[in-house]
């Protein structure tokens, strides 16, 4: 039925608009953003290291050479901020909106706690407030110009996951799992999700894969042996990515200095796969 009627269509032989192509949800971005690919970073379940592995992404993309920003929608667990060293920094103002916080290597940052008074301070918000404050990031900040942006999901695929795909011209998604059989089955939902919504999946980043002895260097799978090839090659997915347990990461993750962690041998393949899939030079 159209807008303009209040019959049913089907019967009444005129014409009343063509609804053969379902309207788009797309949200319109900053007159002051340039962003040329937008990638999301999801995960089935909570827990897995997705805002690490977002922030290491981000991070290897920035070395690269890249402009790099980070879209935290993650409104009810958001980390991204503490990682990057942006405690007591806040967005400024101007005629089109907010400029987001940058750090100290030139990522570009908008997340929840940066508007907050104290980064403790809970989000205690209902589903629509917090999927349409996700949206604003998008229309009411001033990004600028930026190559590769990663948003930063809250895991699961409910309220803002879905805005995501719909609200933001999303080029593709990356999956964060970790070693353990049942996360297969919460990786295939997200997968679905991600066919659902017509969104490819880029590549999936095994978190927590193994531990490497610093003595010996032998690895160790401390949560069991890895899956990551075999859910790869059953849902189509060309890259993947090992991260490693590794102490360090969470000390320069509390110490704000995510960016400086070397991740040449963990994510080169993934990176390198971004840069050649989604060109933006």
């Amino acid at each position: 039925m159209s807008e303009e009627c209040s019959h049913d269509c089907s019967s009444c032989g005129q014409e009343c608009g063509d609804r053969s192509e379902p309207q788009s949800l797309l949200a319109q971005s900053n007159p002051d953003s340039h962003v040329k690919k937008v990638i999301g970073v999801v995960s089935g379940k909570g827990g897995v290291g997705k805002s690490m592995v977002t922030s290491l992404l981000a991070s290897a993309m920035q070395k690269k050479g890249y402009n790099v920003a980070i879209l935290d929608a993650d409104i009810t667990g958001p980390s991204i901020p503490r990682m990057f060293g942006l405690g007591g920094q806040k967005p400024t103002g101007t005629p089109n909106g907010l400029t987001p916080a940058t750090a100290k290597n030139g990522t570009k940052v908008m997340s929840v706690n940066l508007l907050l008074p104290n980064e403790t301070d809970p989000v205690v918000w209902r589903g629509p407030i917090i999927a349409n404050t996700v949206t604003q990031f998008w229309t009411d900040v001033c990004w600028g110009d930026v190559d590769y942006m990663f948003v930063d999901m809250p895991p699961g695929t409910g309220d803002v996951p879905l805005t995501v795909f719909q609200s933001l011209p999303v080029d593709g998604i990356i999956v964060v799992t970790s070693p353990q059989e049942l996360v297969a089955m919460i990786v295939e939902k997200a997968v679905k999700m991600a066919g659902l919504t017509k969104t490819p999946v880029m590549g999936l980043v095994e978190n927590m894969a193994y531990f490497e002895c610093p003595d010996c260097h032998k690895k160790h799978y401390i949560f069991g042996d890895s899956h990551i090839n075999e859910l790869a090659a059953k849902h189509g997915i060309e890259a993947t990515a090992q991260l490693p347990i590794r102490p360090q990461l969470a000390a320069a993750s509390d110490m704000g200095a995510i960016f400086d962690v070397d991740t040449q041998d963990w994510l080169n393949g993934l990176t390198d796969f971004i840069e050649k899939s989604h060109p933006v030079k």
